[in-house]
Order: C-alpha cells, then structure tokens, then sequence
C-alpha cells in the first residue's frame, strides 16, 4: 500500500511563504511524477504544479515566477516552495503521486494525500 503523507500548510499573511513536503512510503517501483493540486471552496481541484521523474516542470499560469516545485528522488518526496502568496491561493493543497507499481510497462496507479490547509489572509 502506497501513503503520500503531506506537511507544511498553515496561516499565513498575503506576501508571505510556505513550504510544502510530501513524502511518499510503502512498497512500489517508481514515482513516474508528482504534483500538488488545490482545491476551494466552491471550485474545483486544479493543478499547481508537477514534476516528473526526470525533471520537467508545469505549472498553472495562476503561480508562476511564485511557485517552485522540486523532488528529492532519494527521499521519495516532494517539495512547494510558495513565495508572494496572495489570498487567492487560499485553498487545501493535496499531494499526487503517479506511482509504478511494478516494473510491467501500464502498472502505473495515482495517490492522493489527505490534503493541506493553506489560508493567506490579507
């Protein structure tokens, strides 16, 4: 069984940063990639960023040049570093893992964390 356990959301004021981890555990082969979604009240889950095992990045148009998403292969993790945050990004940010099973080519499955809180106040 695969966890994707999330940390790092929290109060925070408009300009401000955070910093969110996700660390994935359990028995599988690889992480083809890993990203955050968020989602509000009343909205729908959108993506935020996502990173692949190979580095490639996309971001939503809404965070770029304030967003930086990065992984530490070894650690099986990933990081969001949030600067200039803005009252908009007020959301639960969930953590996504598209996660290789075994090394059978379509054995490939996606994980959700339990989700973050991140409010920025204004």
């Amino acid at each position: 069984q695969v966890q994707l356990a999330e940390s790092g959301g929290g109060l925070v004021q408009a300009g401000g940063s955070l910093r969110l981890s996700c660390a994935a555990s359990g028995r599988f082969f690889s992480i083809n990639a890993m990203g955050w979604y968020r989602q509000a009240p009343g909205k729908q889950r959108e993506l935020v960023a996502a990173i692949t095992s190979g580095g490639p990045t996309n971001y939503a148009d809404s965070v770029k040049g304030r967003f930086t998403i990065s992984r530490d292969n070894a650690k099986n993790t990933v990081y969001l570093q949030m600067n200039s945050l803005k009252p908009e990004d007020t959301a639960v940010y969930y953590c996504n893992g598209r996660i290789r099973a075994t090394s059978t080519f379509w054995d490939v499955y996606d994980y959700w964390g339990q989700g973050t809180q991140v409010t920025v106040s204004s």
